[in-house]
C-alpha cells in the first residue's frame, strides 16, 4: 500500500520547518492539514508558510476560500483525495502537515457527511441565541440530547451545525455521525513533534508577539472590510430574492468558521471598543496555549503515532534530524 506521512503537533511547535526540510530530502510536496490556512487574506494571524518557503516546496490547500466561505471537511479530504493521488503516481511520498486533529481523522479514520451549508438558516439560529442566551443549547437538546452532550453550552458555531444538520437533513447530527465514510486508501505514518509544555508556552508568546509586529492588526482590519462587504452583498442580493435577514455589521458576529480564528475574533474586538490592546493581546495568547493543550488531547486518541520530542531544540535542521531518523525507520 502506498505511504503518506502526517506531520502533526500542537500550533508553535516548528512544524513547518520540519516539514520543509523533509520534503526537500523525501523530493516531494506539502499538503496543509491546517483549517484555518485555507482562507486567503489571513496570513499573519495563521502563521502560514512564507512566500520564500513556499518557493522552495510547493504547498496545497492553503488560499483555497475567501473568509466570508463555507469550506467544510468533506470538501476539504475529497481535494485531498486528489492531490495525493497524483503525487502517488508521480511515485512520491506526500507530506501532510498540521494541527487540526479533524482533518487528520478524516484521512485515517474516515468522516460523516452531513448536508451542506445553509447561511439563512445560520443567522436565523443565531437571532435567536440573541433575544434569548442559551435557547440554541435548549433546542439543541430536544433535538439531538446525544449530540447536546458533547458540545458545551458556549460553543455557538457547534450548536448552529448541529441543529443545521438536524433541521435540513431531519436526522440527529449524533446518528449521522455513527455512519462514517471510509478512510482514504493509504498507509499513514503519522509522526507528531512535541515539547516540554512551558517551552511550547513561552513561544507561542513570542510568535504572537511577532505577529503583531507583523501587521497582524492591519491585516485583521482588511480581513473586516472584505467579510463586511460580502455580508452587505449577500444582504441586497437576497433582499431582490424577498428574503429579511439582514447583514452582519460586527465581525465578532459573523457564524463563519474562518472568523473564529484565535487572534481575529480578539482583535475585531479591540478595534469596535470592547476591549483594550493589552487585554486583546493577553486573550489571544492565553486562547492559542488553550488550544495546543485542546490539541494534544486530541492527538492522545490518535493510534499510532511515533513522538519526538525537540524540548530544548532551536535549530530547525536538528530537529529536522531527528524526525528524519525515526522516518527512515518507518518507511
Amino acid at each position: 500500500m502506498n505511504k503518506v506521512l502526517i506531520l502533526l503537533g500542537p500550533t508553535g511547535v516548528g512544524k513547518t520547518g520540519v516539514s520543509i526540510l523533509l520534503a526537500k530530502a523525501l523530493n516531494t510536496e506539502i499538503i496543509s492539514a491546517d483549517s484555518m490556512q485555507i482562507y486567503r487574506y489571513m496570513d499573519i494571524g495563521t502563521a502560514k508558510p512564507t512566500p520564500g518557503e513556499m518557493s522552495m516546496i510547493k504547498h496545497h490547500m492553503i488560499d483555497i476560500a475567501d473568509p466570508w466561505e463555507s469550506y467544510s471537511t468533506g470538501r476539504y479530504i475529497a481535494m485531498v483525495a486528489t492531490i495525493i493521488d497524483v503525487l502517488v503516481k508521480k511515485g512520491k511520498i506526500p507530506i501532510v502537515a498540521g494541527g487540526t486533529g479533524l482533518y487528520i481523522k478524516a484521512m485515517t479514520r474516515g468522516i460523516f457527511s452531513g448536508p451542506s451549508a445553509d447561511w439563512s438558516l445560520r443567522e436565523e439560529l443565531l437571532s435567536m441565541e440573541k433575544e434569548e442566551k442559551g435557547s440554541l443549547y435548549n433546542y439543541l437538546k430536544e433535538l439531538d440530547p446525544v449530540a447536546a452532550g458533547k458540545i458545551t453550552p458556549n460553543d455557538t458555531r457547534r450548536i448552529i451545525r448541529a441543529l443545521e444538520v438536524c433541521l435540513k437533513s431531519k436526522i440527529p447530527l449524533s446518528e449521522i455521525q455513527e455512519k462514517l465514510t471510509n478512510p482514504l486508501p493509504y498507509e499513514f505514518i503519522k509522526i507528531g513533534i512535541t515539547r516540554e509544555r512551558k517551552e511550547l508556552y513561552s513561544l507561542i508568546e513570542n510568535r504572537v508577539d511577532e505577529m503583531f509586529k507583523a501587521g497582524l492588526i492591519e491585516e485583521v482590519k482588511m480581513v473586516i472590510k472584505l467579510i463586511e462587504a460580502a455580508a452587505t452583498q449577500r444582504h441586497a442580493e437576497r433582499e431582490k430574492e424577498n428574503f429579511s435577514d439582514s447583514p452582519i455589521h460586527r465581525f465578532t458576529d459573523s457564524p463563519f468558521p474562518s472568523m473564529q480564528a484565535i487572534g481575529y475574533k480578539e482583535i475585531a474586538r479591540y478595534l469596535y471598543g470592547d476591549i483594550t490592546l493589552d487585554e486583546a493581546i493577553g486573550l489571544i495568547k492565553k486562547g492559542t496555549k488553550r488550544y495546543a493543550k485542546r490539541q494534544f488531547t486530541w492527538f492522545k486518541k490518535e493510534e499510532d503515532i511515533h513522538w519526538v520530542d525537540i524540548t530544548g531544540i532551536d535549530d530547525i535542521y536538528e530537529a529536522f534530524m531527528r524526525v528524519n531518523h525515526i522516518l527512515r525507520r518507518l518507511l
